[in-house]
């Protein structure tokens, strides 16, 4: 199968109802991630492997999210949203796509931070074992990362054999990082998948051991080398500081910003028209565009939006 015959998912209706002010006003999707959006690094993983159309799934303040990526062309693709109307789970919003997928897709969870530099790995996995689907593992050395997630369990020729969703106990550290690349059966697993008893949702690692189940075969690739789920003010503050490593840089500062004399940034990020007019200190903060700062206050671990600091 040809790259170009896949499609792309990206899960973005979360809200972030853990991150205070900033996520009553930003979408977790689109939270700046060294003055790119969030979804922006998605897509243009999905752009690196071909891929052309992507489908974006949003709910909570869903026009910010329109309004920030647009009809994708700015990234060479085209993009169609999709708007989930009840938050009953992650299966149930990939079962609300059916009639828009016609072939095997890539989905991504739009709240994660992915450094994936070996993505394509999952379309070879997917193709040289005709897989039904594939996950994207990492293996973790904190147990309580993969009791956050879900735990995934190998059989010996490499297929998974059992999927745990946030299990309490562990078996090893194999850790499903939320994406995916699954073919059109993952459909008829979730139409078998029942609402669960503890959270009343429809579980999208149910579906996945639905289908292992009824022997579909299903591999995993440990593609990811670094993951981050944004939930809290400080998740985003980790992903800006991870990526200025990753770009070799100390900070990140964008369009005419002006800073006074003596203004010292350490691995920090300070968004478009940034205006700092007195000398202060900032370590690990992420200024959002627009902001003045001339109160003369140093910070670190913060947040800083129009409204006011938000430290982590």
């Amino acid at each position: 199968m040809g790259r170009g015959e896949y499609q792309g998912v990206i899960l973005a209706a979360g809200h972030g109802s853990r991150m205070g002010p900033f996520g009553e006003q930003w979408p977790k999707p689109i939270a700046p991630i060294c003055n790119k959006p969030l979804l922006a690094y998605h897509l243009e993983h999905l752009k690196s492997l071909g891929i052309q159309e992507v489908l974006v799934v949003i709910g909570h303040l869903g026009e910010r999210i329109i309004d920030c990526v647009g009809d994708g062309s700015a990234y060479g693709l085209k993009i169609t949203y999709v708007e989930q109307q009840k938050r009953l789970g992650l299966a149930h919003a990939v079962g609300q796509l059916e009639r828009h997928i016609h072939r095997p897709f890539m989905l991504f969870l739009g709240d994660i931070f992915f450094d994936v530099p070996d993505l394509h790995t999952m379309i070879e996995e997917f193709e040289n074992h005709a897989c039904d689907a594939v996950l994207a593992v990492k293996e973790e050395s904190d147990p309580e990362a993969v009791k956050k997630n879900f735990s995934v369990y190998l059989r010996g020729d490499g297929t998974v054999r059992r999927v745990i969703e946030k299990p309490r106990h562990l078996e090893n550290l194999l850790k499903g990082c939320g994406l995916y690349l699954f073919d059109l059966p993952i459909f008829d697993a979730i139409r078998r998948t029942p609402r669960t008893a503890m959270r009343d949702e429809y579980e999208l690692t149910d579906s996945i051991q639905i289908l292992i189940d009824y022997e579909h075969p299903v591999r995993a690739v440990r593609a990811v080398e670094w993951d981050m789920n944004i939930t809290f003010i400080g998740d985003l503050i980790e992903c800006c500081v991870h990526q200025l490593r990753g770009l070799g840089a100390q900070n990140c500062l964008g369009l005419r910003c002006k800073l006074a004399p003596g203004v010292e940034l350490i691995d920090s990020v300070l968004g478009d028209d940034v205006v700092i007019t007195k000398p202060v200190r900032l370590e690990r903060c992420v200024v959002l565009s627009g902001v003045t700062l001339d109160d003369g206050v140093s910070w670190s671990d913060t947040v800083i939006t129009a409204e006011g600091p938000l430290p982590a």
